[in-house]
């Protein structure tokens, strides 16, 4: 496993890299990565060619009521380069978040969030994102993938994970940790 000095954008490119790599090590062709308006995404196209790629967005919303970050034009020339890109409800944090704004309390989703980011927030994206490709149909369940995540922008954690439907959520199983950040 790779420990990356501190979180961020500036880890993106290595990760990309190191995913690449063990997955052409594993015979893993398939990669699930979150990217909110398609930088990593392009990266990924750049540095893993070969491979199928998953790109799962923030839900429309998330920033501000009905708003989606990703442009509609970049969304068009990702899926014409090939990206699968999905756009769905957060698996840890649509109505449990919606109950916590309102009444104040946390719900199991959110617990789970938090619980998941004792590894770092990008550990807790790529499991997020990988159920969120497999509730849409984009990854097969049961089969492992790569999935990239990151703290913020880019892309700063690799694991290789076995996909499950956000229902089946104790199902879904980490095989290893290729890289995330040691000091955050």
């Amino acid at each position: 496993m790779h420990l990356f000095d501190r979180p961020g954008p500036g880890n993106t490119d290595t990760v990309l890299k190191l995913a690449r790599s063990r997955g052409e090590e594993l015979g893993i062709r398939t990669c699930v990565l979150a990217s909110n308006r398609g930088r990593t995404a392009r990266r990924a196209l750049e540095l893993m060619p070969g491979f199928t790629l998953v790109m799962v967005t923030h839900v429309t919303g998330f920033c501000e009521p009905g708003a989606q970050e990703l442009p509609a034009e970049e969304r068009a020339a990702l899926e014409v380069a090939g990206v699968r890109v999905i756009t769905a409800a957060h698996a840890f944090g649509s109505l449990g978040r919606a109950v916590r704004s309102k009444l104040n309390t946390y719900q199991v989703d959110e617990v789970v969030a938090y619980t998941l980011r004792v590894f770092g927030q990008g550990t807790k994206v790529a499991l997020e994102v990988t159920l969120m490709a497999a509730d849409a149909g984009a990854v097969p369940v049961g089969e492992p993938v790569l999935s990239v995540g990151g703290t913020g922008e880019g892309a700063d954690t690799a694991v290789v994970v076995v996909p499950a439907n956000s229902h089946r959520f104790f199902d879904l199983k980490v095989r290893e940790i290729i890289c995330k950040p040691g000091n955050w």
